[in-house]
């Protein structure tokens, strides 16, 4: 294991550090990295062990990076660089690109790309890189990075989990759950396998065994992470939703599993926001939030605090609508405001992909507000919110503004284009009662004989799965 002052850490990869100590604690930060955990802060004991080590600085200045404290760790990865390993400073080319204000993402994904290349067994590195295919909505990138490490990794812990999302989100439904399946097999507290799994199951509206497995799986997520929770529930509470369960149960989950993780001393704050915002306008665009209280009025105190802005795009979009529609008009027209600056001082070609982003968040705006017919202009007769993923979202998480769009349309009077819309898509996906709610609400709006076949299939859906 070790020669000199070289140790290898769990990949069996060179760390130049005399310090056993040190790795140990790195390899404590992959694992954290890797299970979703809430303990990633370990990676700062490895820099406690050794402050020369470059890998250990450079992992704890991205575990950091929102943090004016990244820097001096930044810093001292990068004066011990002639020190490094090959390994290390391919990481350390990796990470201070992607930490770089004007990065071109493509630029940033091919160093992971060459860093795999040489150094295969790095899932944390992999990990990151689809992080980020994540952020930018390039599933096809995602799954070239893992298709390009898989052979080295076939029986590897945490890597069908990482293989199975990229193919759920275009659109490989079935070899996306017989890799989450395979994840689960090998790890059944891999969590990215169970929500890849769950993923599939509400794509094919089998909501019922989706809940059972996320349910039994549950006792899993305790040392979790903050926003995977929170995530891991709102995905059952979305299948309770679209299931057409008792809205008690939405409810429980909402204040037991997903409010209630603020009770936490180590909670991010922001991430459970985002999994709060998406439920309640979920419940909002079915006209159900009423029955939830002061929820809506309560998230929107706590994401008026600008310390929560400007973090993910996706959350930005969710509180322009909860500031808007509880009539925190100007704090709303600040974030709006402020996200078009953040614009301006991106590149042009970043520039490009964000002006779609920034017409989702004057959109929302708008549907808060009630100006529906502002709210389709910005988004145009073709809108597609799979199309968005650019804000940092999945198939998922985007469908909600579909759903806002139909209403909108609805709401316009423009129901034949609705019409045509809900049509395509339920050939799509047909088991989920409220698009054909939708679709009825068209069709007698059209004066439309169909209406009474939609209100029958919508009720034998309704009967079908938590009755």
């Amino acid at each position: 294991m070790e020669e000199g002052g070289v140790k290898l850490d769990q990949w069996g990869y060179q760390v130049s550090t005399s310090s056993q100590a040190c790795v140990s604690a790195i390899n404590s930060f992959y694992q954290q990295v890797l299970s979703y955990g809430r303990e990633r802060s370990v990676i700062l004991e490895a820099v406690v062990h050794d402050k020369h080590c470059v890998l250990a600085n450079v992992l704890a200045a991205h575990f950091l990076h929102s943090s004016s404290q990244a820097s001096s760790y930044f810093d001292a990865a990068k004066s011990h660089l002639e020190h490094a390993t090959l390994y290390e400073k391919l990481v350390f080319d990796a990470i201070s690109y992607l930490m770089s204000q004007d990065r071109d993402d493509d630029v940033a994904i091919e160093l992971h790309s060459k860093l795999l290349k040489e150094f295969p067994r790095d899932l944390v590195s992999l990990k990151r890189a689809q992080v980020l295919c994540f952020y930018i909505g390039r599933p096809d990138l995602s799954l070239s990075l893992v298709e390009q490490v898989l052979t080295q990794n076939e029986r590897e812990n945490y890597i069908y989990g990482m293989l199975a999302f990229p193919l759920l989100e275009l659109g490989r439904m079935e070899d996306a759950e017989k890799a989450a399946r395979r994840g689960f097999e090998i790890n059944k507290q891999d969590i990215w396998s169970q929500h890849a799994l769950c993923h599939v199951l509400q794509y094919k509206c089998q909501f019922r065994e989706a809940v059972k497995f996320m349910e039994e799986c549950s006792s899993s997520w305790s040392s979790s992470s903050s926003f995977m929770l929170t995530h891991n529930w709102w995905h059952v509470a979305l299948c309770y939703l679209e299931g057409n369960a008792p809205r008690q149960r939405v409810l429980e989950i909402f204040d037991n599993y997903i409010w209630k993780e603020l009770d936490k001393q180590d909670n991010v704050g922001a991430d459970i926001y985002l999994n709060a915002a998406g439920l309640l306008l979920r419940l909002y665009v079915r006209g159900e939030l009423d029955m939830y209280g002061d929820r809506l009025k309560r998230l929107a105190e706590c994401v008026a605090n600008q310390a929560n802005w400007y973090i993910e795009w996706h959350l930005d979009v969710l509180i322009v609508w909860a500031l808007a529609k509880t009539g925190e008009i100007s704090k709303a027209e600040d974030l709006l405001k402020g996200l078009k600056d953040r614009i301006l001082r991106m590149t042009k070609k970043k520039q490009q992909l964000m002006q779609r982003a920034m017409m989702l968040a004057e959109a929302l705006y708008a549907y808060g507000r009630g100006n529906d017919s502002h709210g389709l202009e910005l988004l145009g007769p073709n809108f597609d919110a799979t199309d968005w993923k650019i804000i940092g979202a999945s198939d998922e998480q985007v469908d909600v503004f579909n759903e806002v769009w139909y209403n909108m349309l609805l709401n316009s009077g423009k129901a034949v284009k609705a019409i045509e819309v809900m049509e395509q898509r339920i050939k799509k996906r047909d088991g989920i009662p409220y698009m054909w709610r939708l679709l009825e609400r068209g069709y007698k709006l059209a004066n439309r004989p169909e209406a009474e076949v939609a209100n029958e299939k919508a009720k034998a859906l309704e009967s079908r799965y938590f009755s």
